[in-house]
C-alpha cells in the first residue's frame, strides 16, 4: 500500500473545497490571482505549485494550509 501523498490528491483536495465553497474553476481563480487555466493544472494533477501559491490557494479558501495536504 503507497501512503504518498501525491500531486494528484493536492489537486483532488483544492477542487473538493473549492467546490464545497461555491466556487467555479473561473471564479476561484478571480479570487486567488491565478490564472484559470493553472488552477484547472492544479486540480488535475498536472501542475505543482510552489510554497507562495499553496499560501495564496489556502488563503483563499480560507483553510490552515496543512488542510490542503489531507486526502479528499
Amino acid at each position: 500500500m503507497d501512503d504518498q501523498f501525491t500531486i494528484q490528491n493536492f489537486g483532488d483536495r483544492v477542487r473538493q473545497l473549492r467546490k464545497v465553497r461555491g466556487h467555479s474553476q473561473e471564479a476561484f481563480a478571480h479570487l486567488a490571482d491565478l490564472d484559470r487555466t493553472y488552477v484547472g493544472g492544479i486540480e488535475r494533477g498536472e501542475r505543482n505549485p510552489g510554497l507562495k501559491v499553496i499560501i495564496r490557494i489556502a488563503e483563499t479558501l480560507d483553510v490552515p494550509v496543512a488542510d490542503l495536504f489531507t486526502a479528499p
